[in-house]
């Protein structure tokens, strides 16, 4: 029999640390789940803990390792379960004594060499997601080519295993992260010959209040552009790679100077040679479990649908709590704050443990750290024309290889409207990832980037790959259980 748990939180990120460990000092009954075999999610990647290599471009070591002693602490002491490399697949919110919904949790197995066994559910009154985030793309001719890698792919692989995945790099995309990206590649021993910033510095200058909010933020990007001057590393702005060549793998990139909309200016046009391209344009919220137990969603600032909160971190569906960069991307810092006060808010209704000043400092510190992450994304738009960049045959959808013609096609001459009709007739977000890559190229294609639009692309019944042996599990299940 599998007893009922106080909560569960799904994501072991900075949000989800913050948030279990605020929950189990509490006194609460704690289980964590996480894809990852160790805690720290993308922002606290680390190498083994039982190997002797240091970890390349680790930031914020203080606060990592103040939340994992007491992560450690609560799972020798207060009962907190840590299940790693584990997936949530599904939810099924059941209603028991006095109509008080539980939720079970499926889970599925994830590794390095794929699916292993682990507990299958996991039963909770309440649940705080913390989910994080993944790399957006936009789709460029030959962002298909070996040596194209998202940014974040290109920080994972240099942190978690001290992997440099070429040798001569360039990091494009627009916002704050391609800094660290590029001083980590430096720092591991790569040449990165520049970094390609589609905005303008200037961008902040109508931002100048929303930035001032975290001063932090300002002293953390000069010690970025101190790093990358000392290192002669270039930060081009308005400029954006608009095409990568080669043939069966990366040999040069086109880079180009960008008009305000993001046309490209005639006559700016070079090569660069490199055979490792890092493309980041900022973060898509993992939206799955959200949209699973029926949680309201809404569009941010930067064209993201996240998941809609209170000022308790509560979503719109009772006893399910949201943390981090599933409620807007804002950063590890402001990901710590929300999980340490959804942690708080489950505590405050599970047993009635509270401490108002506490919760005030918390809600301050996450109304500060909103107005920076509003400034930002405004700073840092994506390019209103970016599409301007493609040809007819480059590849959107590369599961299911829809070219832009393809899209196209389905738009102009089929009369597709919205993301879902262009899915329906031409199969873009079919194929492995579900959308995951190019949903949000797809929406930006089709012209609607509005709620509605986006939900149906964020939207995944099965929220991770399973066998088809654990969905007949389920239902054999299901039919005992009558």
């Amino acid at each position: 029999m599998i007893s009922t748990l106080d909560v569960a939180v799904v994501g072991a990120g900075p949000a989800g640390l913050a948030a279990a460990v605020a929950a189990a000092e509490a006194g609460l009954t704690v289980a964590v789940i996480d894809l990852n075999l160790q805690v720290g999610g993308q922002y606290w990647r680390h190498r083994d803990e039982a190997g002797s290599e240091p970890t390349i471009g680790l930031h914020d070591v203080t606060t990592y390792a103040k939340l994992r002693r007491r992560f450690d602490e609560a799972r020798d002491h207060s009962g907190l379960q840590y299940l790693p490399n584990s997936q949530v697949w599904f939810i099924e919110t059941r209603s028991v004594e006095n109509g008080v919904p539980e939720f079970v949790l499926r889970l599925t197995g994830f590794s390095d060499v794929g699916p292993q066994p682990v507990q299958d559910q996991v039963v909770a009154r309440r649940l705080i997601l913390c989910p994080g985030g993944y790399d957006r793309q936009l789709p460029i001719p030959g962002w298909d080519l070996p040596g194209v890698m998202a940014a974040g792919g290109v920080q994972a692989m240099l942190k978690g295993y001290g992997t440099r995945t070429g040798t001569r790099a360039i990091v494009a995309g627009t916002g704050p992260f391609l800094l660290p990206v590029a001083t980590g590649l430096a720092e591991g021993g790569v040449e990165v010959v520049g970094v390609c910033e589609a905005g303008a510095i200037s961008s902040w200058i109508p931002q100048t209040r929303g930035a001032a909010q975290v001063p932090a933020k300002a002293r953390e990007a000069a010690e970025y552009a101190f790093s990358l001057a000392k290192r002669r590393i270039g930060y081009w702005t308005r400029t954006a790679i608009v095409s990568i060549n080669g043939t069966d793998e990366v040999r040069s990139v086109t880079v180009a100077k960008l008009d305000r909309q993001g046309r490209i200016r005639p006559g700016t046009s070079r090569e660069v040679l490199v055979d490792l391209v890092a493309l980041g344009w900022g973060f898509t919220p993992s939206l799955e479990l959200v949209t699973a137990v029926g949680a309201d969603t809404r569009v941010d600032v930067d064209g993201s649908l996240v998941a809609v909160v209170d000022d308790a971190q509560q979503t719109t569906t009772p006893g399910v709590y949201a943390a981090g960069e599933v409620t807007g991307v804002g950063g590890a810092a402001l990901a710590v704050t929300e999980g340490e006060l959804a942690g708080r808010a489950v505590a405050r209704a599970a047993a009635g443990v509270e401490d108002p000043r506490r919760r005030r400092q918390l809600q301050g510190r996450i109304s500060r750290a909103r107005a920076f992450a509003r400034a930002m994304h405004r700073a840092h738009p994506v390019p209103a024309q970016w599409s301007d960049w493609l040809t007819e045959s480059t590849t959107v959808c590369r599961c299911e290889e829809v070219s832009y013609g393809d899209l196209c096609y389905a738009r102009d001459e089929l009369g597709a409207g919205d993301a879902r009709t262009v899915k329906l007739l031409s199969r873009p977000g079919m194929g492995w990832c579900q959308g995951r890559v190019c949903g949000f190229a797809t929406a930006q294609l089709t012209g609607a980037v509005d709620a509605e639009a986006l939900r149906p692309v964020a939207k995944r019944p099965l929220c991770a790959p399973i066998a088809l042996g654990e969905l007949a599990a389920l239902a054999d299940a299901e039919r005992l259980a009558r």
